[in-house]
């Protein structure tokens, strides 16, 4: 699997302990680089990381005015997409040019939808502008789900907006529910991944039984990730 960090936050990258490398996903999409030789291992052996960093938050205005803006991601991974079962983009959370570019290159489209009110009026919006990029530049794109995180099933207001979500898209939301959870909210600051940090906590367990339902979805025999070059 193939993760791109397309957030100036850069907190995918840091997450797997990858910290301001030399070059990064902003140096692809400025023509500077390949995306493999941006591309680095971590210690889950089936996943390499795309990292950003804080240049990346300049290409919302570099872009702007360069050609085929809105596609310089998808040109990026056509070379490296056949080597991976999954490439999952991490998006800034906004939609602006860089989530353009995520939405231009991807086959779907899944949906984090914090549990609480104003996270469902960012879905109204985020919703629109799906149907916006399909009709203007990628008819094929789906929504692949919506995830319900930071679940707190003491607090009524978070039980009222999943019986919301499960109204109105009803299969569309995810069975799986990521719950608040204190070593989730830990690992980060550590570098490591929840699987790493504390595969028995409920975060970990609940990720991955997320994992397997978005498998379920699209069986397959996995492939080995190609090797790197340092």
């Amino acid at each position: 699997m193939l993760l791109v960090d397309l957030d100036p936050q850069a907190n995918a990258s840091s997450a797997y302990g990858i910290a301001a490398p030399e070059h990064q996903l902003y140096h692809v999409l400025a023509g500077e680089v390949s995306l493999p030789r941006v591309t680095v291992p971590t210690e889950l052996a089936h996943l390499h990381v795309v990292p950003a960093g804080p240049d990346l938050a300049g290409a919302e205005i570099e872009l702007v005015a360069a050609e085929a803006r809105e596609s310089r991601l998808r040109q990026a991974l056509a070379g490296v997409r056949p080597h991976y079962d999954f490439v999952i983009v991490d998006c800034p959370p906004s939609l602006g040019l860089l989530t353009l570019n995520a939405l231009s290159a991807a086959d779907s489209v899944l949906i984090p939808l914090q549990c609480e009110y104003y996270a469902l009026e960012g879905l109204a919006r985020l919703l629109d502008t799906i149907e916006r990029v399909r009709e203007a530049f990628h008819r094929e794109l789906e929504i692949e789900g919506i995830v319900l995180t930071m679940m707190d099933r003491r607090a009524n207001l978070a039980r009222q907006v999943e019986e919301e979500a499960r109204s109105h898209f009803g299969a569309q939301v995810f069975a799986t529910v990521i719950p608040r959870n204190v070593r989730l909210s830990e690992a980060p600051s550590h570098g490591k991944p929840i699987l790493l940090y504390d595969i028995q906590s409920k975060g970990a367990r609940a990720y991955l039984d997320l994992a397997a339902e978005l498998m379920a979805r699209h069986p397959g025999t996995p492939r080995k990730p190609p090797s790197l070059s340092s």
